[in-house]
């Protein structure tokens, strides 16, 4: 006796069930793509009106000012900090973003300042502006438009460094500290604003670019390659050791300045500074080197984060720092697929910069042996 064939219903869950199992699969594979879409402001950028200028003689146009604008103070630290801040905008109908974004604004308070920017604030009065940023399309695109964007955002990182310069800069010692795509403006400010005049050359402590590329040929100052080395240049770009191909596929699609000052993609080997060991070399950093990582995401500004150390081990391998994975589940990336695009909300080595800057600083102000 034969079964009974199923009937309508049955047929048309099925297909359902089917048609959904597709699209949640297609979903899972193309998510990236859908993504990335949606952030594409889908204007040329030649006829699109970006937002007004900020002005850096008002404090509203700057993330971090000193609470004492008198460096005079002896419980000052002793340097001035210019810090650029890695990608807060996301992006979607503007190529950059305006500043006063309050979405924007709670990322970098939440969690770009107090792990990124932390480090530094025991060695120097941090100066954070705010600035145009490009979103976060601009650093997955390599067409002119995106370039474009990010061209946009370094004209406003170059008023607000010569406006602190010009005002604030003084004599003291400095540092430049930049975070991936504030990393890759800070780059060609050194190249442009700071390596070509003597005087401020003369005040530089280091330049820390965290996660950027940056070129080992003919840098603008010299690599930091050891620890009591002053007016030196500190640039890495971090994969974690396990994934063999990400460095490659980093190196093969970062973005960097030519003599030109336009983006063009990387043509040789990058520098790698291994920021354990504090200098700019292949030799392996063994974990119970490491000083301490931190993820210091919520903090109140100011407030020192408790150092996880021992976490991690790095070595510069192929122009990237591979580093170990940390035994503390705090220190994995998490967050939405955009926010995992952006600087994670953890530093593998806030304690480790902030030994290390205290030692460039102290080297530069050093008083010179008879």
């Amino acid at each position: 006796m034969s079964e009974p064939r199923p009937g309508p219903r049955r047929w048309l869950a099925a297909s359902l069930l089917g048609v959904l199992l597709f699209l949640g699969a297609a979903f899972v594979i193309f998510r990236g793509d859908l993504i990335r879409d949606s952030l594409n402001p889908k204007t040329p950028f030649q006829t699109y009106k970006p937002p007004p200028a900020p002005d850096y003689a008002q404090s509203r146009s700057w993330l971090l000012l000193p609470s004492r604008p008198d460096p005079g103070v002896a419980t000052e630290p002793p340097a001035d900090v210019f810090f650029v801040s890695p990608t807060t905008f996301e992006g979607g109908a503007q190529w950059n973003d305006p500043i006063d974004d309050g979405r924007a604004d709670k990322v970098f308070r939440r969690v770009m300042a107090p792990n990124y920017a932390g480090p530094f604030d025991r060695v120097g009065r941090i100066f954070a502006p705010r600035y145009r940023q490009a979103g976060l399309y601009s650093l997955l695109a390599l067409h002119d438009d995106a370039k474009d964007a990010r061209k946009f955002a370094y004209n406003d990182i170059a008023m607000a460094f010569r406006y602190w310069r010009d005002h604030d800069g003084g004599t003291r010692p400095f540092l430049i500290v930049g975070v991936e795509q504030g990393g890759t403006l800070a780059a060609r400010l050194l190249a442009e604003e700071i390596a070509p005049t003597a005087q401020l050359r003369a005040r530089l402590a280091a330049v820390y670019l965290v996660d950027t590329v940056v070129p080992a040929t003919h840098p603008a100052i010299a690599p930091c390659v050891r620890r009591n080395q002053a007016n030196c240049l500190a640039a890495w770009a971090s994969v974690p050791e396990s994934e063999i191909d990400r460095g490659r596929i980093l190196l093969a699609r970062a973005m960097v300045w030519d003599a030109n000052a336009d983006l063009q993609n990387l043509q040789g080997p990058a520098l790698c500074f291994n920021p354990i060991l504090g200098a700019t070399t292949d030799e392996p950093a063994p974990a119970r080197m490491h000083l301490g990582a931190a993820n210091a995401t919520g903090l109140e500004w100011g407030v020192r984060p408790a150092f996880l150390a021992r976490q991690v081990s790095a070595k510069c391998e192929g122009g990237v720092l591979r580093v170990s994975a940390p035994r503390s589940p705090s220190l994995q990336p998490s967050g939405s697929w955009t926010e995992q695009r952006m600087a994670p909300g953890f530093n593998l080595f806030y304690a480790d910069l902030e030994n290390d800057a205290r030692a460039r600083v102290a080297a530069l102000v050093a008083p010179t042996s008879p």
